[in-house]
């Protein structure tokens, strides 16, 4: 498998020049940036994926994210994260980017991409590393699922996703 290169970003978010590998400490006041992607079909259902039981918080739902390596923009990030982990192929034009944050527990930069795509679930191809299962939730689905804490806790602005 080959080895994730990540930029790095000052706190402007602007490059620093500086790579690492996924893994390797984060030197202070640079970021790597970090992307999710939360698609929506018709009907107004978000589409949910739940974590591989080995992976950092276990079985808990999310919506489909990761870092963008090295050379990527946000957007490239978030259509390739997508690809990997449901095998769904997004073209760009319809997304909205709805949610952007530094996050210093982390050192990112952290952005929230909203597409609209229609797509079955039989349609998807999950990364059995990354993803045992997935679903089309309502928008009060979703909140409840927050509310019982069924969502990665990383994911704290849903009302800004639905808002």
């Amino acid at each position: 498998m080959k080895m994730e290169k990540w930029d790095l970003y000052n706190a402007k978010r602007e490059k620093s020049g500086i790579t690492v590998c996924r893994g390797e400490i984060i030197p202070k006041g640079l970021y790597h940036l970090s992307v999710s992607a939360w698609i929506v079909n018709q009907q107004g259902q978000y589409l949910l994926s739940q974590r591989h039981p080995k992976k950092q918080y276990p079985l808990y739902w999310e919506c489909t994210g990761g870092s963008v390596l090295s050379g990527e923009t946000s957007l490239q990030g978030a259509i390739r994260e997508v690809k990997e982990e449901l095998g769904i192929l997004l073209t760009p034009g319809s997304e909205k980017l709805i949610y952007q944050t530094r996050r210093e527990n982390v050192q990112d930069f952290y952005d929230v991409w909203l597409f609209y795509r229609d797509i079955k679930i039989e349609e998807m191809r999950l990364q059995e590393t990354e993803v045992v299962d997935v679903q089309w939730v309502s928008s009060d689905k979703l909140f409840e699922m927050f509310r019982l804490k069924q969502l990665h806790p990383l994911i704290t602005y849903v009302d800004q996703l639905i808002g």
